[in-house]
């Protein structure tokens, strides 16, 4: 992570998915998020095999990072919704 300059609060996450398709459907529908995150907050997320793995950055404090985490966490269960539905 490239913010990691000064105070951060980082995490990293993995969530596991049942067969790659899904895990790439996933990823593909929160990537137009992370492209726009706000100036301070870097967001990275790839596959391992059918794992989506996370690494956020956040240096503009613990309340934006706890509010970063959350939307990314609705967008992720909005996509697996939608996906696991059809």
């Amino acid at each position: 992570m490239k913010l990691s300059q000064g105070r951060a609060v980082e995490a990293k996450a993995t969530i596991m998915y049942r067969d790659v398709e899904i895990a790439k459907a996933v990823l593909e529908a929160i990537g137009p998020d992370n492209c726009q995150a706000p100036e301070g907050i870097e967001i990275e997320a790839y596959l391992n095999g059918s794992d989506l793995n996370l690494e956020i950055c956040c240096t503009k404090g613990l309340g934006s990072f706890i509010t970063t985490l959350d939307d990314l966490f609705a967008c992720i269960s909005a996509a697996e919704k939608s996906i696991l539905s059809l």
